[in-house]
């Protein structure tokens, strides 16, 4: 069995094709999906800002095969993104990926000062 690593993926994408019952309760429920809501999920969390309804985020943790790499955490999050999006009956258009691998993430500490 292979080393797991946890992911962070953001998958941004455009909304296209809303329809207008879609488009009504996205701005409906645009206060549940704004700045405070961004976290990072193995479902998903999804965040856009209402005016211009024209672009959202959704913020996902992905555990997968360190040997499969960044390239298929994003994968895997823009499928679980898609699936999730098809399912509500939104229409978005091609969507791109930013991955952090937590597990090789380097930290920089500030060094204590000395009195």
């Amino acid at each position: 069995m292979s080393e797991q690593h946890t992911y962070r993926v953001i998958v941004r994408g455009t909304w296209e094709g809303l329809s207008e019952e879609a488009r009504a309760r996205l701005l409906a429920e645009a206060g549940e999906h704004g700045m405070a809501s961004m976290r990072f999920t193995e479902e998903g969390s999804l965040s856009y800002e209402p005016v211009p309804l024209k672009h959202f985020s959704m913020r996902y943790v992905v555990l997968s095969d360190a040997a499969d790499g960044e390239e298929m955490a994003g994968a895997i999050a823009q499928d679980r993104a898609e699936t999730t999006l098809r399912g509500l009956g939104y229409g978005f258009g091609e969507l791109r990926s930013t991955v952090t691998d937590l597990d090789t993430m380097k930290i920089n500490r500030k060094a204590r000062s000395r009195r």
